[in-house]
């Protein structure tokens, strides 16, 4: 099994930790080179230029979805030139009343070698397995929607 790890960092800048008199934001380091500036959702309090957990929660999303895309894709000997996709993360409360991401939509474009193309329900049927075989979308309970985009301009 393995084991894929960050490291995160907080540090109080307040005198005393008092319930909301303090800030939220951290530092997320991935491996030895990567460093994020994370805070709470701008909704919650936090920084808008910096990144948050329901943000990174929709990019792990969005980049397993086009990483487990690309080798079905491969597989199928379909030459991808590109991939793109926004991903929304959308917050709410849950079945049980309690504040979540409940729903994750993706918005993925992908353009093919010149000459090649594939008709939408083939591009459908390719996102849907690439779904089903995505490891971090195996791993959320809520919902997500891939609404395939033809057109990169409506990215």
């Amino acid at each position: 099994m393995s084991e894929l790890s960050i490291e995160l960092h907080w540090q109080r800048s307040a005198p005393n930790l008092h319930s909301a008199k303090y800030s939220n934001a951290h530092t997320v380091h991935y491996n030895d080179s990567c460093e994020l500036q994370v805070d709470a959702a701008p909704d919650w309090g936090g920084d808008p230029d910096n990144s948050n957990p329901e943000q990174a929660l929709a990019a792990a999303l969005s980049s397993c979805h086009m990483m487990t895309f690309l080798a079905l894709a491969a597989k199928a000997k379909w030459p991808v030139a590109s991939f793109q996709d926004r991903a929304v993360a959308y917050l709410g409360k849950n079945a049980w009343g309690k504040m979540s991401v409940t729903q994750v939509d993706l918005h993925p474009v992908v353009g093919f070698d010149t000459g090649f193309s594939v008709d939408a329900t083939e591009m459908e049927e390719m996102h849907q397995r690439a779904h089903r075989f995505c490891f971090i979308a195996n791993s959320l309970s809520d919902s997500v929607k891939i609404n395939i985009v033809q057109d990169p301009a409506k990215v």
